[in-house]
């Protein structure tokens, strides 16, 4: 900004930055509700069964289950129950039928 009159450039004024707020993700209660069917049927099927959500960060818009044999953090054979990646549109078919994933858990363990 140049000030004709004077010749000389006008301060400039500094908006007040707004501190950043902090973010955190807040699951879509369709989300948290297939969360908690599944987690509940598998529970159900297998009581001593420890089921983990997200260990690692989950794929957008997608649900993925998988067994895992841990040791001490260590995962020492993962296989894939059940995947939604390449399913859908539309959305709903992204997220499982809890007895189909119960029935997976099944012959995956009875295969072992």
């Amino acid at each position: 900004m140049f000030n004709v009159r004077t010749g000389r450039g006008s301060k400039r004024t500094v908006d007040p930055v707004a501190e950043p707020e902090t973010v955190t993700k807040k699951y879509k209660a369709d989300e948290r509700a297939e969360d908690d069917l599944v987690r509940e049927a598998l529970v159900l099927a297998r009581p001593g069964l420890r089921v983990l959500l997200n260990p690692h960060k989950p794929r957008r818009n997608s649900f993925e289950i998988t067994l895992s044999n841990l040791f001490l953090f260590f995962s020492l054979a993962e296989t894939v129950l059940w995947t939604g990646i390449k399913k859908g549109p539309p959305r709903k078919l992204k997220f499982p039928d809890p007895a189909e994933v119960v029935n997976a858990l099944e012959d995956a363990l009875n295969s072992k």
